[in-house]
């Protein structure tokens, strides 16, 4: 796709910075989804670390360790940028870019220490995801960096796609409505009415959804009867720096 052909009209730049994401449909091309794909399956066959485990998070439902059922269930690919170059040409991609230009201003990096990985869902070990915010163990000077998650299969809400609540990265949510772990809690009367304006983004092979750091989101469990693969990416202004001595800036960043 030319870098130039078809970017983000105004209102859509404006759909983005008032709801805090955006679905483009069909973006990436179907021999670059196929790529990644096929490096992903291999590499996940093989548990080729840097990986992460269900086991190690601790989630509800998530397998009590690494040798219980399930226990070697991987939850994502870590490293995705340093494992092929199928990765490095997609995060990389200039139609890619452009877009995100167009919501950041014209200097932009990848974050390595966020994301940077294949998200997987497996049937059974699986687990759902609560309502949280990506910047909540990120540091750098604004929480003003966005995700963009590529449906490298079809993502439904029966095997786990993601769940938004638009314009939420533009509420100031006090310290109480969060759990021990940063997600909003389930059993605050406030919260659950946040709850009920969320939605279901579900996209095909090759959309790729855009969203802010401060974006609440969630994903359910994998009720179907194969993986789900999602490969996903964090960029940030060039100007917008990570802080000193945190874990984002321990891993350095990309310039594009």
């Amino acid at each position: 796709m030319n870098a130039d052909a078809t970017l983000l009209p105004a209102a859509r730049i404006d759909d983005f910075h008032r709801d805090g994401y955006l679905v483009l449909p069909g973006f990436a091309a179907p021999e670059a989804r196929e790529a990644m794909l096929a490096v992903t399956r291999d590499h996940l066959g093989r548990a080729l670390p840097p990986v992460e485990y269900e086991a190690e998070l601790g989630y509800p439902g998530a397998p009590a360790s690494l040798d219980a059922p399930g226990g070697r269930t991987v939850r994502r690919l870590r490293a995705a940028w340093q494992r092929d170059e199928a990765f490095r040409s997609w995060a990389a991609d200039p139609a890619l870019l452009a877009r995100l230009r167009q919501l950041m201003g014209d200097r932009i990096c990848l974050t390595l220490a966020h994301h940077n990985c294949v998200m997987t869902k497996h049937p059974g070990y699986g687990t759902a995801t609560g309502w949280h915010r990506d910047i909540r163990y990120w540091s750098f000077m604004r929480n003003d960096l966005v995700s963009v998650w590529l449906a490298l299969g079809s993502e439904r809400e029966e095997n786990g796609a993601l769940k938004v609540i638009p314009g939420s990265h533009r509420l100031d949510v006090q310290a109480h409505r969060m759990d021990a772990l940063d997600f909003l809690r389930p059993d605050l009367e406030e919260n659950r009415a946040l709850f009920a304006q969320g939605r279901v983004v579900e996209l095909d092979p090759g959309d790729v959804l855009l969203f802010h750091s401060g974006l609440f989101h969630a994903a359910g469990r994998n009720d179907s009867d194969a993986v789900k693969y999602s490969a996903v990416f964090a960029y940030r202004a060039a100007d917008n720096l990570p802080l000193p001595g945190s874990r984002s800036a321990a891993a350095g960043d990309v310039a594009l």
